[in-house]
């Protein structure tokens, strides 16, 4: 199968809504903009459904084979993680600037996308994220491990989760359905866990059960643009078991209509590839800069955090608590500087080890 084109694009716009989504807490921006970029968490949600979409067609491009797809996976996630994370374990010794930022109040959603101060298991932290292991250990053992030093990383270690399971069932042989129902499966376990298990052995939403059936959802999408009409059934069926994953978890967790969004969103993202009447979405997908973002997309997501970190800081000691200052500033600067940094990272690091790994891949 031949790379959706669109699907780029929708990379590159779903990073951009989580960096901006990053940004617009800390501006003294309506509230009802706000509000417009808060659904950060749909997003990677999406990331995640593109994953399982991905991943589904690596392991049939690699026939399965285990040290060629891990070394794929590697080279495409790891050169650029590990020197932002390093960075962003440096800046985490500094403030955040929030004590000068007299406008953010208490319950701003802010506070929780930037920390300061070294965490008490700090090293076994480091040791966790540089392994990604992260995204498995409860609140109760270490807390907020999932999102120390760099919030981003969460992701990955969900992402890493998913691929070995992937492999697992994959030794079997390359069926994508069976991929989908597993993850199905631990997504079932995922809801029966946060039931039953007392709160100190509750994991974070980086551990895969929570977002398996956003994967299982990718996966049954490439079943469906791989076979056609003879797939729909699958489909839907998988997708009628994430919406009713979404409904059950919404009932435990914060109740809001931005969870429906992904499996409804990339539905229609589906569509595009097909329909006709929606080419103009599709063209605007598939549009230059659009399609630039989407190659930046990875880095961006890495990024925009700790460089939006320093830049808040360095305002916010500039401005002296000006609200209007800093937000005349802040709002270019927190956008224009993330995407100037990842364009670099791409081209410097991320491209090149990628080009580097490839070159060594096992031949298929």
């Amino acid at each position: 199968m031949q790379r959706v084109a669109g699907f780029d694009g929708l990379r590159g716009v779903l990073a951009v809504y989580v960096m901006v989504g990053h940004m617009a807490p800390f501006a003294g921006l309506p509230d009802w903009i706000a509000r417009l970029v808060s659904h950060g968490g749909a997003a990677v949600d999406m990331f995640f459904i593109l994953s399982g979409f991905v991943i589904a067609q690596s392991l049939h491009r690699f026939a399965g084979q285990p040290v060629a797809f891990v070394m794929a996976r590697a080279g495409r996630t790891m050169p650029a993680y590990i020197p932002v994370f390093l960075c962003a374990v440096f800046i985490q010794l500094l403030p955040t600037g929030l004590r000068w930022m007299q406008w953010i109040a208490q319950d701003n959603p802010g506070r929780a996308i930037w920390s300061e101060g070294w965490p008490a298991h700090g090293t076994a932290e480091i040791v966790l994220h540089l392994t990604m292991l992260h995204g498995m250990i409860p609140d109760g053992v270490l807390p907020d491990a999932w999102v120390s030093f760099l919030g981003a990383a969460w992701s990955l270690s969900t992402e890493w989760q998913f691929y070995l399971v992937a492999l697992l069932v994959a030794r079997t042989g390359v069926d994508v359905r069976a991929i989908a129902r597993a993850l199905i499966i631990i997504a079932i376990f995922g809801v029966i866990w946060e039931f039953a298990a007392p709160e100190p052995l509750r994991l974070s939403r980086a551990f895969l059960a929570n977002k398996a059936h956003y994967f299982a959802l990718g996966a049954a999408s490439w079943v469906l643009l791989n076979t056609g009409a003879a797939a729909a059934r699958f489909f839907g069926l998988v997708f009628g078991a994430v919406m009713l994953l979404v409904a059950i978890k919404s009932d435990f967790a914060t109740s809001s209509a931005g969870k429906f969004l992904p499996p409804i969103v990339w539905t229609f993202c589906l569509a595009i590839e097909s329909r006709r009447s929606l080419e103009p979405v599709r063209s605007l997908l598939c549009w230059g800069p659009i399609q630039w973002l989407g190659t930046i997309s990875y880095s961006l997501y890495l990024v925009n955090e700790p460089v939006q970190k320093m830049i808040g800081l360095g305002l916010a000691l500039a401005v002296r608590g000006d609200e209007a200052h800093f937000t005349a500033f802040w709002i270019p600067l927190a956008i224009a500087v993330p995407i100037a940094v990842a364009a670099m990272l791409q081209r410097v690091v991320e491209r090149p080890a990628a080009e580097w790994v490839r070159r060594r891949l096992p031949s298929r």
